[in-house]
């Protein structure tokens, strides 16, 4: 059961629900039926599914062709930037690029010393956890 609390914090008044734990049981809430969609112009479809134009132009070695392990992405999220770019000598923990993911920027960092020998992933790109990013050899 559902129960509704006012409650002042310094002077600030919220309004708060609470469940009581215990209580009888409430059924589960049933999702919305899905809502059929319109028929769109086939030139809408094609153009929604495009990527931006604006996209880093820089190269994007494949991970079969670098040489050494290549660096995953540990969740999945957008890269914003890249911070290094390849053949650049890195150390570990130096921020190798950024991640966002869940609205949080998260900076991926080199594991160990070694050169850049590929990155697999431009700006803007979105990746999944378990994708490859960087890799240094």
């Amino acid at each position: 059961m559902l129960r509704k609390f006012k409650i002042n914090v310094n002077g600030e008044e919220y309004i708060v629900e609470m469940e009581e734990i215990g209580g009888a049981p409430q059924p589960a809430p049933t999702a919305p039926a899905p809502t059929p969609v319109a028929e769109e112009a086939p030139n809408a479809t094609a153009a929604s599914t495009e990527r931006p134009a604006e996209e880093s132009s820089a190269p994007v070695t494949p991970p079969s062709q670098a040489s050494g392990e290549a660096m995953e992405a540990p969740m999945p999220g957008t890269v914003l930037k890249v911070l290094v770019s390849e053949g650049e000598q890195v150390t570990e923990n130096q921020p190798l690029l950024v991640l966002e993911a869940m609205k949080m920027e998260n900076q991926i960092v080199a594991s160990t010393d070694g050169t850049v020998t590929g990155i697999h992933v431009n700006e803007g790109q979105a990746v999944d956890a378990g994708a490859p990013l960087i890799t240094i050899g």
